[in-house]
């Protein structure tokens, strides 16, 4: 049995437990509750005929370049960096982050989520914005916790590059 450990990064509240929450059960629920620290879930996917176990370390939102602990990306295969499309600065976050993690653990597949793709008519990122991150090579795919779209996609696809390194 392969296990792969799968980090959630993230500002405060874009999603990463709701969109794990959909993930592993299959449910959502509008209460927000604050991650504290890292919460661990797993789930086994099939990939090419091979079963595949993934951790996946739910972390804490950071709001700061002092608030990411560095400390939990430890020993990850890969990572989701998770921005919500109705708040443009979540975005700048995840670039930051995904700066960080790559400083920290180096060059392991990742993608980034848009998430809330179910309020896209409040979306404040652009579709420019988007292009552009595409335009550089970055796998970026919309989801939504609350809706489901997208997200098995995005486990499956991380889980995928995984298998391939």
């Amino acid at each position: 049995m392969i296990q792969k450990k799968i980090c959630m990064l993230g500002a405060s509240a874009v999603g990463k437990t709701s969109l794990v929450k959909r993930f592993v059960e299959s449910i959502y629920s509008d209460k927000y509750h604050t991650t504290v620290g890292v919460k661990i879930d797993k789930k086994q996917v099939q990939v090419r005929e091979q079963e595949l176990t993934l951790l996946l370390w739910d972390i804490e939102g950071s709001e700061t370049k002092q608030d990411f602990r560095k400390s939990y990306l430890r020993g990850a295969s890969g990572y989701l960096v998770v921005a919500d499309g109705t708040r443009n600065d979540t975005l700048y976050k995840a670039l930051e982050i995904q700066t960080q993690a790559q400083e920290t653990i180096g060059t392991v597949p990742y993608i980034l989520l848009f998430n809330k793709a179910d309020l896209v008519d409040q979306w404040s990122i652009t579709d420019r914005e988007i292009a552009a991150l595409t335009d550089k090579n970055w796998q970026v795919i919309k989801t939504s916790a609350k809706t489901g779209v997208g997200v098995e996609e995005a486990f499956l696809r991380l889980a995928q590059k995984l298998m391939e390194t």
